[in-house]
């Protein structure tokens, strides 16, 4: 403890100084005396009414914001005002300026931020700390500070999503019963907010609000928060995400305009495409968190990618389809010459015959199954066999040709889709509705 003579001499040395530029080293002797240094290392927790704590934030600049890591970098201006009878004076009216020294000599509220991941003060050229101290005893701390601060982001509608972040302060060590935090009457609006042009955000709105945390194990403890809203521009996914997968897929479209024998083009073009689309997809997805919640960007890519793959599809089963109607119909013309080959020479393999020439009998000996030799005679006109038989076998033939082509029908080859005629669908179904899906798509996530 320094001696009473120490003590008179640091008076006296204060008092003697003249000047506001030598005011703060000669501040800065008095408050390095033994007992006036020790008085001031006490707290501001005494018996009697809680320290009232005005709070104002001023916003530098928000560098970051990240949707893989859920997190913002912000640097604010920190001005923290409160009352000591301590430090009040009457030799002067004018409001001392002191600097980072007196930091270690005061007092200051035990103010953290709740949500910060890191945060660090500046202090380049000097520390960016500042202490006014009014005659009334009124004082304000000032410092700069860089935090990097958590934010919970839904991203169940990005790119088209609004976010909200928060900026909590509160009291590490001090409960409500020893001190009171609350937004000074100045802070009706944050400098420096409304000039802010991010790349990715734009600040719509933003509020304070005042809470008092309850906590079992603590007791209570006051909080500020600083809470503004974000709306993510869409321009830059629209020409970076939207347009690129709708050009792809009007580009898998093309491939409808190509013949059906260009088997190479139409290949290459479609698998070329749900490529590139997959290549997208994976490319927008990297920058985001890996989380199991399905995006509005996801939906479109994936919408794009089934259009695309369709296209694809497409081709495949209208060359299936065109070589098959070709087989079956091969099938069919086989089957109708081997019906008419049946019918003209028989089913038989000995075959019983009459020839009427001059309109007398004919005897035609067959051999039987057991060596014998059988005569038969058969009596038949000449003219009037000709006449019964002939009707008979083209009622036959019909009867095979219906047959056939109730069989063609049933396997639908009778009029079968041409692979053209599938082309000509698809060129007005798929961008129809494409468009019809997109409609839907833009009114579910931005209404």
């Amino acid at each position: 403890m320094a001696s009473r003579k120490e003590t008179v001499e640091c008076e006296v040395r204060v008092r003697g100084t003249n000047g506001f530029i030598l005011c703060s080293e000669a501040i800065w002797m008095f408050f390095s005396c033994g007992e006036v240094r020790f008085a001031f290392f006490l707290t501001s927790s005494h018996v009697g009414p809680p320290v009232n704590v005005a709070m104002a934030i001023e916003v530098a600049s928000i560098d970051h914001i990240s949707e893989a890591n859920m997190e913002y970098t912000m640097t604010v201006f920190l001005r923290q005002s409160w009352h000591d009878d301590r430090l009040s004076y009457n030799h002067t009216n004018k409001t001392l300026g002191l600097d980072s020294r007196f930091v270690d000599k005061l007092w200051l509220p035990d103010t953290f931020i709740v949500n910060a991941k890191s945060a660090w003060f500046h202090d380049v050229t000097v520390e960016n700390k500042l202490i006014r101290l009014q005659p009334n005893g009124v004082i304000l701390y000032s410092s700069r500070i860089t935090s990097t601060v958590a934010c919970d982001m839904d991203l169940t509608k990005y790119p088209m999503d609004e976010q909200e972040c928060m900026l909590d302060l509160e009291s590490y060590g001090y409960s409500s019963e020893d001190i009171v935090y609350h937004w000074s009457e100045s802070q009706r609006h944050i400098h420096g907010l409304d000039k802010l042009e991010l790349s990715q955000f734009t600040i719509t709105d933003y509020r304070f609000v005042t809470e008092m945390m309850n906590f079992k194990s603590a007791g209570r403890f006051p909080r500020l928060s600083l809470r503004f809203q974000l709306r993510r521009n869409r321009g830059v996914y629209i020409i970076q995400s939207y347009m690129p997968s709708i050009l792809l897929v009007a580009m898998s479209w093309v491939s409808f305009w190509i013949s059906q024998s260009a088997v190479p083009a139409r290949v290459s073009l479609g698998i070329t495409t749900v490529l590139t689309m997959t290549t997208l997809m994976v490319s927008a997805r990297s920058s985001l968190p890996r989380a199991s919640a399905i995006k509005a960007l996801d939906v479109y890519f994936w919408i794009c990618y089934v259009f695309v793959f369709a296209a694809l599809i497409e081709y495949a089963f209208a060359h299936y389809n065109a070589d098959y109607r070709l087989k079956e119909k091969a099938k069919v013309k086989a089957n109708k010459l081997s019906s008419e080959s049946i019918v003209k020479n028989g089913k038989q393999a000995m075959v019983l015959f009459s020839l009427s020439v001059t309109g007398m009998n004919q005897s035609v000996t067959i051999s039987n199954p057991h060596g014998r030799a059988q005569h038969s005679s058969s009596e038949i006109p000449g003219e009037g066999g000709g006449e019964e038989t002939e009707p008979r076998r083209r009622r036959s033939k019909q009867a095979e040709e219906t047959k056939e082509e109730k069989k063609c029908c049933s396997k639908c080859v009778c009029k079968p889709i041409d692979a053209d005629t599938i082309d000509i669908y698809a060129r007005a179904v798929f961008p129809f509705t494409f468009a019809v899906v997109n409609v839907i798509y833009w009114v579910a996530y931005t209404m």
